[in-house]
C-alpha cells in the first residue's frame, strides 16, 4: 500500500479537478446535469482511482486503477474539446486544461510502465 498524496500524479490531478469544478461553476445552469456534471465526474475519477489503486495490496492491482485512471482523463480530455467547441471555454482555458491532462496522461503512463517492468523482474 502506498500514500497517495504523496505520489505528485494525485497532486496534479486533484488540482486539476478542483480547477475542473471552478471553471465548470462558470458554465450555463442548463448543463448542470449536463456537461458540468460529467466533466467533474471524469475529473474526480482520475484522482480517485489513483488513490483507490494506492489502497490495493499488490502492485498489478495499482497499475489497473492508473489504467482506470487513464481512461477518465481521456474522456475529461474529450468533454474539453467539447466545451472549446461549445464556446463554453475560451482559447486560453481549452490549451491551459488540455495541457494539464496531458501531463497527467504521460505521468499515468511512466507510473504504469515502471509498475509493470517492477512486476515483470519479480516473477522472473
Amino acid at each position: 500500500m502506498r500514500a497517495f498524496r504523496d505520489l505528485k500524479v494525485w497532486q496534479r490531478s486533484h488540482q486539476l479537478t478542483l480547477d475542473i469544478y471552478r471553471v465548470t461553476a462558470l458554465f450555463p445552469r442548463e448543463e448542470l446535469f449536463g456537461l458540468t456534471s460529467q466533466m467533474r465526474r471524469a475529473s474526480a475519477s482520475v484522482p480517485a482511482n489513483i488513490a483507490e489503486g494506492c489502497g490495493r495490496e499488490s502492485e498489478r492491482d495499482l497499475a489497473r486503477f492508473l489504467t482506470i485512471a487513464m481512461g477518465s482523463a481521456s474522456e475529461l480530455e474529450y468533454y474539453l474539446l467539447l466545451s472549446y467547441d461549445l464556446s463554453m471555454l475560451d482559447e486560453a482555458e481549452y490549451t491551459r486544461f488540455s495541457t494539464s491532462v496531458s501531463e497527467v496522461k504521460r505521468m499515468l503512463t511512466g507510473f504504469i510502465m515502471k509498475l509493470k517492468t517492477s512486476d515483470k523482474v519479480t516473477e522472473s
